[in-house]
């Protein structure tokens, strides 16, 4: 058992006032909270470089867009292997030395980008065997096998980044805080997206730097996060900066004060919510991937906009969505806190989130970029929402020591998801030149989402995980 894995759970005697009444007596989980979000934003301009370097990449290096597609399959696939293996590497180690291993893996990887031409020299013999076996396979032109190849250390690396991130969640946060929590650092997400255009607009146009440099700067970032968080980072137990009462107020839960002994992975399987989760990840990731990856070309094809003119829209996107990450958490908490069942309030949101989405499908009818902004965004900022939510299903359903691993397995069916729908946009693209099909398939996925996480978990129950489950 590693240091991170041992409960000095706080008799209520020994908690300083306030710690009955539900009240915290500090606030340092909520610098856990700030580290998660930097960890989040981090992650997500390492994916942003790629797709908003799209149309320069496919200018140098003379690629299609079915080349972009199998390149962002790459990462894909292996997010999708590497989650499920993630998840228990961070109930096996431990949160702190997990994230800090993988954080240090995908940031050089992310910094590999920028030789991935020269790494092409080397790896594109064995591509082109590989086709030849399997026709599945990417045919890989030119310097296309070396961007696969990075694509697919990147993906392994960032699979730990959200069975880290909400086991995080679950160790430092109480229930009724945590879909907030996850909202926060989720956003994140937009964060990234936020940030990247800017970023890459400076190094590549204003510094005028190639575009290599673009993936050196913003994978070499990860290097000073890492060292905030190995000199941040404990459990709230370990931690010298909580206090007593706040201590209480986090292990308040019943179902993570009794023993921390750790889970055999495959023993998850076998529980419903395990697969309400993993269903409603595999629906929803890929109109998130969808968004990452496309939404740059979708201005830039069907609006005619250049790089430096979809740096706006991109903004008013994520910016937009940040709101509906923390709203998300937040309005769950809220109906928590005013008397409503955790299966009712977190259903509730989500519902609201599905049918907001919906509209998003007609983005593209309108010759006004605008309107195509106002749609997406509000379709980003339902999908945050509801991912705030669905993020805190692990924590509300199993006790915080299989929390990891279950986000593992239903981040590695989201990336599965998410590796159909790259390689579907791509063909799809390449043939019709329209982006009506996955505009569809993203205004009903939620819908679709709901009602699997409805059918396997009908009422969020609380999974007992005995003695068996133990390694």
């Amino acid at each position: 058992m590693t240091d991170e894995n041992k409960s000095v759970a706080p008799s209520a005697s020994s908690a300083e006032p306030g710690a009955r009444g539900g009240r915290a007596g500090g606030y340092f989980r909520w610098v856990i909270c700030a580290l998660l979000l930097f960890a989040t934003t981090k992650s997500y301009m390492d994916r942003f470089v790629l797709s908003s370097l799209k149309q320069t990449l496919q200018h140098d290096l003379h690629w299609n867009d079915i080349d972009y597609g199998h390149i962002v399959a790459s990462f894909q696939a292996f997010y999708a292997i590497g989650m499920g293996v993630a998840g228990w590497m961070v109930d096996r180690l431990g949160t702190r030395k997990a994230f800090a291993i993988f954080m240090v893996f995908w940031s050089l990887a992310a910094m590999s980008y920028g030789i991935a031409p020269a790494i092409a020299v080397h790896v594109a013999p064995a591509f082109v065997y590989l086709h030849g076996l399997w026709s599945f396979f990417p045919e890989a032109r030119g310097t296309v096998a070396g961007f696969l190849v990075v694509a697919a250390l990147l993906g392994l690396g960032q699979s730990g980044l959200f069975p880290a991130s909400i086991k995080a969640v679950a160790e430092w946060f109480p229930n009724k805080e945590r879909a907030l929590a996850n909202g926060i650092f989720n956003a994140g997400t937009n964060l990234g997206a936020i940030i990247t255009p800017f970023v890459v607009a400076l190094i590549t146009i204003r510094l005028g730097l190639a575009w290599p440099w673009a993936f050196y700067i913003v994978g070499g970032l990860g290097f000073v996060w890492v060292a905030f968080w190995l000199l941040l980072y404990r459990t709230p137990q370990e931690h010298s900066y909580v206090s007593k009462s706040e201590l209480a107020y986090i292990l308040a839960d019943p179902q993570d004060a009794g023993p921390k002994a750790k889970i055999k992975w495959l023993t998850l399987f076998p529980h419903r919510q395990t697969w309400a989760y993993a269903f409603g990840k595999l629906c929803i990731d890929p109109i998130w991937w969808f968004w990452l990856f496309w939404a740059p070309d979708l201005f830039q094809r069907r609006f005619g906009m250049t790089l430096g003119q979809i740096v706006v829209p991109i903004l008013v996107i994520y910016l937009v969505s940040d709101v509906g990450s923390v709203l998300g958490g937040a309005f769950s908490s809220l109906l928590i806190a005013r008397g409503f069942t955790v299966n009712v309030a977190r259903k509730t949101v989500m519902l609201i989130c599905a049918i907001a989405v919906f509209p998003v499908m007609f983005a593209t009818r309108s010759n006004n970029a605008w309107v195509a902004v106002a749609l997406i965004s509000l379709a980003a900022a339902a999908h945050q929402a509801f991912s705030a939510n669905l993020f805190t299903l692990p924590s509300d359903m199993f006790p915080s020591r299989a929390v990891g691993s279950v986000v593992g397995i239903g981040g590695a069916a989201g990336s599965l998801g998410g590796f159909i729908i790259a390689n579907t946009v791509g063909h799809v693209l390449q043939r019709t030149g329209s982006y009506g099909v996955p505009l569809f398939i993203a205004g009903v996925a939620y819908l679709v989402a709901l009602a699997f996480i409805q059918i396997f978990a009908p009422r969020l129950k609380p999974v007992s995980l005995g003695s068996a489950a133990q390694a």
